[in-house]
Parts: structure tokens; C-alpha cells; sequence
């Protein structure tokens, strides 16, 4: 049991602008803009 990905950031280092680590990465980002848009949303039709 061991953590592995789909990319080997070694061979991508120089090459990709940026790159995010899992666990973390921008899922807890993701899930916030979505919950943010969700609330503007219901503000918007109340």
C-alpha cells in the first residue's frame, strides 16, 4: 500500500508551469469556489 499518481514529476519539472501534490492538491479549492457559486446562486433567485 503504497501512494502513487499519474505523473512523474521529475520528468515534468522544467516543462509543466505548475503542478499540485495529492493528497491536497486544489480539490479543497475546487469544493470551495463550488460551494461560493453554489450560495451566490440560491442568493440570486431567493
Amino acid at each position: 500500500g503504497s501512494l502513487v499518481g499519474d505523473v512523474d514529476f521529475d520528468a515534468i519539472k522544467d516543462i509543466a508551469g505548475g503542478i499540485t501534490p495529492v493528497p491536497g492538491g486544489v480539490g479543497p479549492m475546487t469544493i470551495a469556489t463550488l460551494l461560493e457559486n453554489t450560495l451566490i446562486a440560491y442568493k440570486q433567485n431567493l
